[in-house]
Order: structure tokens, then sequence, then C-alpha cells
């Protein structure tokens, strides 16, 4: 899958520098694969579950922060739709909520 917003998770893991092993080691395993549906994408990582909308959420450093990811299983494209703490993603709308700057 290529995956848009590398950038986003270093600016994360600059703020919250615990969290840096996780999101690479998720970087890493999602780059390497090409999933076909969300219920791949969820066998493949125990932590995560399918929200609806082709996103998946990913608990990141031992649920301490979520990540939330769109997929394109047609073009093989992962976006970053929301980085943050347990608190901030009690705030937002899995579905719905696109990455802010």
């Amino acid at each position: 899958m290529r995956i848009h917003a590398l950038k986003t998770l270093k600016q994360f893991w600059q703020t919250y520098p615990d969290a840096e092993a996780s999101l690479r080691n998720w970087y890493t395993k999602i780059e390497s694969k090409t999933y076909s549906s969300p219920q791949e994408v969820v066998g493949d990582f125990n932590n995560a579950d399918y929200v609806g909308n082709e996103r998946v959420v990913f608990n990141i450093a031992r649920n301490k922060y979520r990540l939330i990811a769109a997929f394109n299983y047609v073009f093989g494209l992962c976006f970053v739709k929301f980085i943050g703490t347990h608190k901030e993603y009690d705030a937002i709308d899995a579905k719905t909520v696109e990455y802010k700057p």
C-alpha cells in the first residue's frame, strides 16, 4: 500500500517520542502489504477495528494513541485521517474526521 502522510507521523512522534517505534512498525507493515478489504487489515493488526467508511482505527503505543486510516483498496492507497491521544480521539467521529495539519 502507498501511504499518504509519513510527514504527519513524523510530526506526531516528534511531539510524542514514545509513539515513534509503534508508528514506524505500523508504517512498515502497511507499506509492505496489499490489502483488498478492511477484514484483511484488521486480521493483520489484532489491535485494530474497522469503523466503516473504509476506515480502520489502530491502537498505537499500547493503546496510548489512536490512528485512523482510510483505505482505497482498488488503488492500493492508505490515507492517515487522524492521529492523536485517546482524549482527542474521544472528541471526534472516526467515520468522518479529516486530517488537519
